[in-house]
């Protein structure tokens, strides 16, 4: 880990030791798992799994994943028990610890016109790379080379933005793929209101990779530390950067260190107090 994240990473963390409660905020794909063609196979980083489980056990630090994934789907490839709140669809869907999923309904006119974009993929035979969601549709070219990637994206747009345009949806265009949606919270909205419930010192982190994060960094920034996990560095609102898998991990360790650390001087506390 760089000299200068390791530094201001150290410094954060001695707020999430010192903190009677913390938020950390996970993007999935691309920052948990590498990404994988076959997306039933995008299992985390070894490790992962369990250092986040640690985190959640303690009981001091909210987690909460924001995947553009449906959110019932994240939750078998996260292994994590018990699990974390999830926030699919980059945010327009929300499943509580509970159970319960929270949905915004779709105006007949987005079905309409997401019906349209699907029938504009078999017109042009993409409908194979489609992944199709509650609200949305995406089309992935991740693994394709360059001209190929931009055949797809070419054919895809053709069409969909004229349905776009017409019916008000969204075009969000992420690494490795474009989505087609109707108006909806996104990831900032979701750390937005998830901040307005945490109390305003807590410490908290939100670590992503794509563009769609981008969102999610600038609603951080000036309340906690955004962090951009990727390979190679980009230009990014995120005020630091991890290369995964392994200063990940390392990252997600010392969190967990910082709360034993916590743990442990509150119960040496106690002992003094109680001779």
């Amino acid at each position: 880990m760089r000299p200068e994240t390791q530094s201001k990473l150290g410094l954060f963390l001695r707020a999430v030791m010192a903190a009677s409660r913390s938020l950390l905020l996970l993007d999935y794909d691309g920052t948990l798992a590498a990404f994988r063609k076959q997306r039933e196979l995008a299992l985390p980083y070894p490790g992962v799994s369990e250092a986040v489980q640690e985190i959640m056990r303690n009981g001091r630090t909210r987690v909460v994943v924001i995947s553009g994934r449906d959110a019932k789907e994240v939750v078998p490839l996260l292994g994590v028990h018990p699990r974390p709140e999830v926030w699919g669809l980059h945010g327009a869907q929300r499943l509580k610890l509970d159970g319960t999923l929270e949905i915004p309904q779709l105006p007949q006119e987005t079905r309409n016109a997401l019906s349209a974009a699907e029938n504009w993929l078999h017109y042009q035979r993409l409908h194979e790379l489609a992944e199709f969601k509650p609200g949305s549709i995406a089309i992935h070219w991740r693994g394709a080379d360059e001209t190929a990637a931009d055949e797809i994206r070419a054919r895809a747009l053709l069409g969909w933005m004229h349905i776009a345009q017409n019916a008000g949806l969204d075009l969000l265009e992420f690494d490795g793929g474009v989505e087609i949606r109707g108006h909806a919270p996104d990831k900032g909205d979701a750390v937005r209101t998830l901040l307005a419930e945490m109390q305003p010192q807590t410490p908290t982190a939100y670590l992503g990779d794509d563009r769609t994060d981008e969102r999610a960094f600038r609603a951080l920034n000036g309340r906690g530390v955004s962090i951009l996990v990727r390979p190679v560095w980009r230009k990014s609102a995120a005020q630091l950067w991890l290369q995964p898998p392994e200063e990940l991990l390392q990252f997600l360790l010392q969190w967990g260190k910082a709360l034993r650390e916590h743990s442990s001087s509150c119960g040496e506390a106690v002992a003094a107090v109680n001779g």
